[in-house]
């Protein structure tokens, strides 16, 4: 599936988008944002394959916005104006559209973007998360390193994560959400118990009157995960 965020600063424009990401199965609409800053932000939290991006917008433009990118998400630009087109591709985007878009032009990009996605990740296999041993993440302006094994929990905060280690009192703290931290660890071993919490199912000691006690805090656990909770230990 490929992640993707829609950005443009007129509503209609950000509708049309959404349907169309929607009726193509292998793309995934993550988050619609009305300008470039949004978009800053969620990029800061959420991995994103694929951006479908509008040149004029007010304050920082598309051209601007994608000139000044960290990461290298694959851009689809979306524009009124063909004379930006030349631009565009210098800067490699996957494809141009102009307003109004159809939605067979639209699956014509889209189809691009997915067989540009296919050759990239056949390229650079990733590696399975059951076999990761550890994840670095941005915490006090660094890049830390943070060995899997070691962590005991993570607490959702809102826009930001605490990652508590067995090995240390100081839980790490990074800008990120918690579905983006649960999908780098492996899936047997830690588990969303609550909708602010996964555990490690190894520093389970023991599960009473839906409170998880670990070797250095107590969890909740809600109704809503409890019995995937027992499923996962009844495996071990």
């Amino acid at each position: 599936m490929i992640r993707c965020l829609a950005v443009d600063d007129e509503a209609l424009a950000l509708d049309l988008m959404e349907d169309n990401i929607r009726k193509v199965s292998s793309l995934e609409l993550v988050k619609r944002c009305r300008n470039a800053m949004e978009a800053l932000e969620v990029l800061q939290k959420e991995h994103i394959d694929l951006i479908f991006l509008d040149i004029q917008m007010p304050g920082l433009t598309g051209m601007q916005f994608l000139k000044g990118l960290a990461t290298n998400p694959m851009i689809i630009l979306v524009t009124a104006y063909e004379k930006f087109a030349l631009e565009g591709y210098d800067l490699n985007v996957v494809d141009y559209l102009v307003k109004p878009v159809s939605f067979e032009r639209f699956l014509k990009a889209a189809n691009k973007a997915v067989e540009l996605h296919r050759l990239k990740t056949r390229e650079t296999p990733a590696m399975p998360v059951e076999d990761a041993e550890y994840l670095f993440v941005n915490a006090d302006y660094n890049l830390v390193k943070v060995v899997i094994s070691d962590i005991t929990h993570v607490e959702g905060l809102k826009d930001y994560i605490k990652i508590h280690l067995s090995s240390s009192p100081k839980a790490v703290i990074t800008r990120m959400s918690l579905k983006s931290i649960e999908e780098k660890l492996p899936p047997r071993k830690y588990i969303r118990v609550h909708k602010s919490f996964i555990v490690s199912v190894d520093k389970i000691q023991s599960i009473r009157n839906n409170v998880i006690t670990l070797l250095n805090a107590e969890v909740p656990v809600s109704e809503f995960y409890r019995d995937d909770l027992f499923k996962v230990i009844e495996r071990k």
